[in-house]
C-alpha cells in the first residue's frame, strides 16, 4: 500500500509539471506579432544554433517525463491487479469455508450452543466447528473465536429429587423409596449453565490445526450441587487426527433437542471423554475411529457392605474402542455408532480363600437420525442397545451388577457364620459338603444390558418463536442379585416455547417431567416442574 501511495503522489506531481510545460508552449504559440499581409505571414525559422539546441533539450525533457509517467502508470496497474487477485482468492476461500461447514466433520458448529434465533437444521447442540480448508503450506488466514453465554434458570419443582441436582430432571436422582428427599415442592434459581470457550484455527502444511477449550459452572462429581468451574472440552485436531477431551465418538450431538433443561434426555448417548481419534473420511460421508478412556461402576446388590467384597477394585487395562459412520444429505443425516471394551475387576483381599475377581464384555450399538421434514420441522431420533455401556449414557446408574453364581451349591457346609466377632456382615462363604476344595462364591459380576431411546421434534413458528417437544426412556435388564430398590427404568418428557426478541438473547418457559421405576419392589416416583430461563450469548471472532 505504501508503494501504491508514493506512486500516486509522484504521478500527481509530474502530471502538474507536464501541464505547466504544455501550457507554456501553448501561450508562446499564442503570442504573435500583429497581423501581416498574406505574403508576410509565413513563420520565421530561427537559424540561431543556440535556439535550436534549447528546443531539442526541452523536447528531450518532455520525453523523459512521459517515460516516467508510463512507468508509474504500469506500477499502479500492477498493484491494482494484485489487489483484485487477492480479493478473488479470499472469495474462493470463503466459499470453501461455507462448503466445509455445510458438510460437517471434525469439530462442528457453535450456533446451537450460542443459539440466538430459530434452530439451524445443521447445528448440533454444544459442538464446535472450525472451517476445514486444506492448504498445502502455512500461508493463510488464522482465526480465534471467543464465545459463550450467561444463563439464568429458575422454576418450581412440584415434587422432589436429590438436592445436589435441584435444577435438573434426572430419573436416576429421583427418590428410590418413600420420603427419601422430603419435603416436596421447592423454588430454585441458578446460573450453573453459564459457559465460556475459545476455539482457534490455524492453517499448516499438514492440514488445518483446530483447538477448543471450554468450561462451564455446573459442578458434578465431588462438586455436585455447586456453582463452580467444570471443564467441558480441551481438544485439538490436526488434519485427520484429534486428541484431548471431547464428545465421545459413540454419540451424536445433533440428537440433542433445543431445550432449556440442562441434563437433557436420559436415553441419549451424551458423554465427553478423553480420547485419540482418527477421521479418515470427512464431508458428505464420514468415518471416525477412536480409543477412549475406559470407566465403569458396579452394584454389589443384596451383598453390598459385606467385608469379603470390600477389596474389589476396578482394573481397566485397555481403552474402549469406539467408531461411527455418518451419511450427510440435504434431508438430514443417518449415523451408526459402536462401542467395544472390557470391564475387569480384581479382588485385592488376600485374607480369605475365595477370589471375586472377574471381567465381562462391554459392547453397544447406537443408531441416530436427524430428519429435516421441512424448513420448520426437524426430527431428532436415537436408539441404543448394549451391555456395560451405562457410563456413556446421559443418565444411567451402574455398568456391572451382582448375579447369583449358578455353581453355588445350596446345601454346603458354612465355612463361618454370616457374622464375625466384631459384628461386621460377612457372606457366609461356603464349601461343598465333604469337600476340601476351593470355597464357592455365592455371586459373580455381569455387565448389565440396557436399551435407550429418544425422539424429539424442533418446530419453528416464526423468526421469533420456536418449540421443542419429545420423550426419552432408558430401561435396565437388572441382574438377579441386585437389590429390589435398584433403578430399573427412567422416563423423561419436555415441551417448551422459546422467544428470541433480539439478537443474542432468548427466553422462554418449559414443562419438564421425569419418572423412576425400581427393579423389584413396585416403587416408583416422579417429578414435574415449570422452568423459565434467560440466556445472553456472545461470540467475537478475530482473524489475521
Amino acid at each position: 500500500m505504501n508503494q501504491f501511495r508514493h506512486g500516486w503522489a509522484r504521478l500527481t506531481m509530474l502530471s502538474v509539471i507536464v501541464l505547466f510545460a504544455l501550457a507554456g508552449q501553448f501561450l508562446q504559440a499564442q503570442t504573435v506579432d500583429p497581423p501581416k499581409p498574406p505574403d508576410a505571414q509565413k513563420p520565421e525559422i530561427s537559424e540561431n544554433p543556440a535556439d535550436v539546441q534549447q528546443l531539442k533539450d526541452r523536447v528531450k525533457q518532455l520525453e523523459q517525463t512521459v517515460d516516467e509517467l508510463k512507468k508509474l502508470i504500469g506500477t499502479v496497474e500492477t498493484v491494482q491487479q494484485q489487489q483484485q487477485q487477492q480479493q478473488q482468492q479470499q472469495q474462493q476461500q470463503q466459499q470453501q469455508v461455507l462448503a466445509s461447514d455445510k458438510s460437517g466433520g471434525g469439530l462442528r458448529t457453535v450456533n446451537a450452543v450460542l443459539r440466538t434465533g430459530p434452530p439451524n437444521p445443521s447445528s448440533p447442540r454444544g459442538a464446535i466447528t472450525s472451517s476445514t480448508i486444506n492448504r498445502e503450506d502455512e500461508k493463510g488466514e488464522r482465526s480465534m473465536d471467543i464465545y459463550g453465554f450467561v444463563m439464568l434458570d429458575t422454576g418450581y419443582s412440584f415434587k422432589t429429587n436429590h438436592p445436589d441436582w435441584y435444577d435438573t430432571i434426572r430419573p436416576t436422582k429421583l427418590p428410590g423409596f418413600e420420603g427419601e428427599f422430603a419435603p416436596e415442592g421447592k423454588w430454585y434459581m441458578g446460573v450453573r449453565q453459564s459457559r465460556f470457550g475459545v476455539k482457534t484455527s490455524t492453517p499448516t502444511k499438514w492440514g488445518e490445526l483446530k483447538t477448543i477449550f471450554e468450561f462451564e459452572l455446573f459442578g458434578t462429581g465431588v462438586d455436585a450441587g455447586q456453582t463452580t468451574f467444570r471443564l467441558r472440552h480441551a481438544y485439538g485436531e490436526l488434519g485427520q487426527f484429534g486428541a484431548g477431551q471431547y464428545w465421545t465418538v459413540f454419540g451424536d450431538t445433533d440428537a440433542f433437542p433445543n431445550t432449556f433443561e440442562y441434563w437433557g434426555p436420559n436415553g441419549l448417548v451424551w458423554f465427553r471423554n478423553v480420547q485419540i481419534r482418527w477421521m479418515p473420511l470427512k464431508g458428505r460421508n464420514e468415518l471416525t475411529l477412536a480409543l477412549e478412556r475406559p470407566g465403569a461402576s458396579g452394584d454389589q446388590g443384596v451383598y453390598a457392605g459385606r467385608i469379603e467384597l470390600a477389596g474389589i477394585r476396578p482394573h481397566l487395562q485397555l481403552p474402549d474402542f469406539t467408531g461411527n459412520v455418518r451419511f450427510n444429505r440435504d434431508w438430514g443425516h443417518i449415523q451408526a455408532s459402536w462401542l467395544l471394551g472390557s470391564i475387569k475387576w480384581e479382588d485385592t483381599n488376600t485374607k480369605d480363600d475365595v477370589d471375586f475377581s472377574g471381567s465381562d464384555l462391554r459392547a453397544g450399538l447406537s443408531l441416530t437420525s436427524v430428519l429435516n421434514f421441512n424448513k420448520d420441522n426437524i426430527g431428532r431420533f436415537q436408539a441404543t442397545y448394549g451391555q456395560g455401556t451405562q457410563n456413556y449414557m446421559n443418565d444411567a446408574p451402574l455398568d456391572v451388577g451382582a448375579k447369583f453364581n449358578p455353581d453355588f451349591i445350596l446345601t454346603p457346609t458354612p465355612v463361618r457364620p454370616a457374622g464375625d466377632a466384631t459384628g461386621a456382615r460377612t457372606l457366609g462363604l461356603l464349601r461343598p459338603e465333604g469337600s476340601t476344595g476351593p470355597i464357592i462364591a455365592p455371586l459373580v459380576g455381569r455387565a448389565i444390558p440396557m436399551f435407550a431411546m429418544s425422539a424429539f421434534l424442533d418446530h419453528t413458528w416464526s423468526k421469533k418463536f420456536t418449540t421443542a417437544v419429545g420423550y426419552s426412556m432408558l430401561n435396565m435388564e437388572n441382574t438377579n442379585a441386585q437389590a429390589p430398590g435398584a433403578f430399573h427404568r427412567g422416563q423423561y418428557f419436555v415441551a417448551n416455547l422459546l422467544w428470541y426478541p433480539v439478537e443474542n438473547f432468548v427466553m422462554g418457559g418449559e414443562y419438564q417431567w421425569g419418572r423412576r421405576n425400581n427393579f423389584h419392589d413396585d416403587f416408583s416416583s416422579d417429578d414435574h416442574r415449570i422452568q423459565f430461563s434467560f440466556k445472553y450469548s456472545f461470540n467475537k471472532g478475530f482473524k489475521w
